[in-house]
């Protein structure tokens, strides 16, 4: 099973930026999928989790970022707007067999991207 994300990239206060997921080796439509941030010095944390019927966000993100899913493509997306310098982080997406996993519940990961967004 591999997860790849990508999309980040360097940017400005309020700008937007669309993160993507693509995995492989694992059926999509049976995972819930997450997206996961770390920042310097600190823990990794959740920022939002998509499942077969239910889109939950971290209360940092809520009403900025989306998050989305293609089954058919094996993607799981992020649209982030309005971004803000303390969304600076790497990010993670990661797939669980669970139906509705905690965020020590995850069983896959990608290897994370990097967003940046200065003032």
């Amino acid at each position: 099973v591999q997860l790849q994300a990508s999309g980040g990239g360097s940017v400005q206060a309020g700008d937007s930026l669309r993160l993507s997921c693509v995995g492989s080796g694992l059926t999509f439509s049976s995972y819930a999928l997450g997206w996961f941030r770390q920042a310097p010095g600190r823990r990794r944390e959740f920022v939002a989790r998509i499942t077969r019927s239910t889109e939950d966000y971290a209360d940092s993100t809520k009403g900025r970022f989306t998050i989305s899913r293609d089954n058919a493509k094996n993607s799981l997306y992020l649209q982030m707007n309005s971004l803000k310098p303390e969304d600076t982080a790497v990010y993670y997406c990661a797939a669980s067999q669970r139906q509705y996993p905690g965020a020590h519940q995850y069983d896959y990961w990608g290897q994370g991207t990097q967003v940046t967004v200065s003032s």
